[in-house]
């Protein structure tokens, strides 16, 4: 079976570092921490009281007042990363319609989310337990809430008649979108399709939720620096919020229109731990599973990968099995590519980090940069210090192929492989 070729031919993003692609590049090359105290809630008697949200978000800005009310936070960011993703490449005119030179009904959206409408469930619970036991819900309730209405919205605000649908499997939920796009795309099921994932889950449910799974870091005293995977003190990871879009395309459909190419889309791997509720495998088997299955399906070797952007938590029982899963792989290899982990800097978005760790890929293709893993004073002595974490600093080279892990609970693994295209 020949399949089609798939490129990034759009990108957009809102996130703890950055309002658009642009933003959210500029900080990452400068090593920027995206954690503060939490201005969402009163955290004060919350074990975490910081996390890394979203700045200067007003969502008035972006919608009319009423239309913003039918949209639960991680929405609002979906249709946010989305449409700066398709006007970067050039499917809608200057009014933000879609363009009347593409097939809607070859444009679909797969988008993901690890949890969905989770501040939107929390507000309607906790307003009928203050209540009289009269129920009174709001009808956009279930709407607002459900993972798969970011998809859904995304398609109706450009009338986009393909494949729609929402991937959910905690953290890996992403990559996973990005795989089935680009598996729809390669089987001749669309032409077009946006993909990414968003989260907002920076509220009194999420925050609590995860304390009380022990998950989250309480370096309250120092939120800048509490994310730090692979610094033996670490403690858990930060939350973060926000989407990031990418536009998949075919390769023969982009170039007859001129779109600029950021990167092919040449392989994705998944595969299950099958061992704990929360914790990865302690030897890394799962993740080398999805490493080896995305490079078997790139066709590529070990030895071409330049990058890897790791899921890289900042969890103890996180940082090493990864590292120990990529050295299985790669062999001696993992001393001659860079390393690094952006969660350091943007927390962990769940269901959207893989979405904004790609955007990371991208650029480290697109500009030659590779962003650094910030916040390690003291490596774990577990970890072997020849492998090139890109401490500190963001760092230059050539970079013409990325992997892209992502790992979630449930025992979740998945691997996305970008490419420079020549």
């Amino acid at each position: 079976m020949n399949l089609r070729r798939v490129v990034v031919t759009g990108i957009g993003t809102i996130n703890p570092l950055g309002n658009n692609a642009a933003e959210y590049f500029e900080n990452l090359e400068k090593g920027v921490s995206g954690a503060a105290p939490i201005t969402h809630f009163d955290a004060s008697k919350f074990k975490t009281q910081f996390a890394c949200e979203v700045k200067g978000f007003d969502p008035n800005e972006h919608f009319d007042r009423k239309e913003a009310r039918k949209y639960d936070r991680f929405t609002q960011f979906a249709l946010v990363a989305a449409k700066e993703a398709l006007g970067d490449a050039g499917l809608t005119d200057a009014e933000g319609k879609a363009i009347d030179a593409i097939d809607l009904d070859q444009v679909g959206v797969v988008w993901a989310s690890g949890i969905g409408g989770i501040e939107t469930f929390f507000n309607e619970v906790m307003n009928y337990a203050h209540g009289d036991g009269t129920p009174k819900y709001n009808p956009f309730f279930i709407p607002k809430m459900i993972a798969d209405i970011a998809a859904g919205h995304i398609s109706m605000k450009y009338g986009f008649r393909g494949p729609n649908y929402c991937t959910v499997s905690a953290c890996s939920s992403s990559n996973h979108a990005f795989i089935d796009a680009m598996n729809l795309i390669r089987w001749g099921k669309a032409d077009v399709i946006v993909s990414g994932g968003s989260e907002a889950a920076i509220n009194q449910a999420g925050i609590g939720g995860f304390n009380a799974m022990q998950a989250l870091s309480t370096r309250n005293d120092d939120p800048a620096t509490a994310s730090r995977p692979y610094d033996t003190g670490r403690d858990g990871f930060v939350m973060g919020e926000g989407a990031g879009a990418l536009v998949l395309e075919e390769y023969e459909h982009a170039k007859a229109r001129g779109a600029k190419i950021y990167a092919e889309v040449v392989g994705g791997g998944m595969s299950a731990d099958a061992y704990h509720l929360t914790a990865p495998h302690p030897e890394g088997s799962g993740a080398a599973r999805a490493m080896r299955e995305a490079l078997k399906d790139a066709g590529i070797a070990a030895e071409e990968v330049d990058y890897i952007n790791t899921h890289g938590t900042s969890t103890p029982a996180g940082d090493g099995p990864e590292l120990t899963g990529i050295q299985t792989v790669f062999g001696e290899h993992i001393y001659d590519m860079n390393i690094s982990s952006t969660k350091s800097m943007t927390g962990h978005l769940l269901g959207g980090a893989a979405a904004i760790e790609a955007l990371a890929c991208i650029m480290a293709i697109d500009k030659g940069i590779v962003p650094p893993t910030i916040n390690v004073t003291e490596l774990d002595p577990h970890i072997d210090p020849k492998i090139n974490l890109t401490l500190g600093k963001a760092q230059r080279r050539e970079i013409n192929c990325a992997l892209s892990n992502t790992f979630g609970f449930g025992g979740h693994n998945s691997t996305v492989i970008f490419k420079k295209v020549r």
